[in-house]
């Protein structure tokens, strides 16, 4: 299910590129199987894991978090974060170069948008922007990223022009 597009890089980053969403994979996999929900279930759909994600997110001491604490935290929620995004949406993880990077490059996720471009967002990004505006959201975290990828519709109050909330909800009031 992890796809690299290798027609974009070179073999070399393609294959970097493959190992790293292994890792990630690797990783997310064992976040859920600590939170008990069983590698199956988890690569079935891991948005699964997102209620047992946050509360676990809600009761960790943050105020008491060390250094070695928020990198743990930063890469289990950017390996979460990306492997969801290719196993829900289809998306890879790419190598590409970053001369501000401290390595030279940055590995990002890059998927099909809706309006049939590819888009790129960095997850390691999308997490450090969370812990920058507590407290820490996962279904925000996901939600800014399909946003950047262009993965689902923007909807706003212009959009929805006259719809009433009955139309939205339905007649009966349940939702659609």
């Amino acid at each position: 299910m992890l796809r690299i597009v290798q027609n974009q890089m070179p073999d070399w980053a393609a294959a970097q590129a493959q190992e790293w969403a292994e890792g990630a994979h690797r990783n997310a996999a064992g976040l859920a199987s600590t939170l008990g929900l069983t590698p199956e279930r988890y690569a079935e759909d891991p948005l699964r894991l997102l209620p047992g994600l946050q509360s676990y997110v809600d009761r960790l001491p943050l105020g008491e978090f060390e250094q070695s604490d928020w990198i743990g935290l930063h890469t289990d929620l950017t390996s979460y974060l990306g492997d969801l995004l290719v196993r829900r949406h289809g998306a890879t993880w790419v190598k590409v170069d970053d001369s501000s990077s401290p390595a030279g490059y940055r590995y990002v996720v890059e998927a099909t948008g809706l309006d049939g471009k590819t888009h790129r967002v960095e997850p390691y990004d999308v997490v450090m922007e969370e812990f920058e505006n507590l407290p820490i959201e996962i279904g925000r975290m996901i939600a800014n990223s399909e946003a950047v990828l262009n993965l689902t519709p923007i909807v706003d109050e212009e959009s929805l022009g006259d719809v009433s909330l009955e139309d939205l909800m339905g007649e009966s009031g349940e939702r659609h």
